[in-house]
């Protein structure tokens, strides 16, 4: 089960790309956060916002999962309007 309900046929390559690895990346309470933002996301980021996404993705599970739950402050390299959005969907509920 990936969680996501968002079909991938509308996107482009990369975007696809993208939304798969947000809903598989090891750590299944990362998964769930990221993979709700993707699914919610994706088809509106900019190029600029994807590149955005992409960098702060690269990051561990562990380090992603202590920014995102408040146990440590996130760099602010990382520390964008787009980690806003993504603290959103910290608590969306997920089908």
């Amino acid at each position: 089960m990936t969680g996501s309900e968002r079909s991938s046929a509308d996107l482009d390559y990369r975007r696809r790309k993208v939304l798969y690895r947000s809903w598989h990346r090891g750590m299944r309470e990362v998964d769930l956060i990221l993979g709700a933002f993707a699914d919610g996301e994706i088809a509106s980021l900019s190029d600029d916002e994807l590149a955005i996404y992409e960098a702060f993705m690269a990051e561990s599970d562990a380090d992603i999962f202590k920014w995102v739950m408040g146990e440590q402050p996130v760099p602010v390299h990382h520390d964008t309007p787009i980690f806003a959005k993504i603290l959103s969907y910290r608590h969306a509920p997920v089908a």
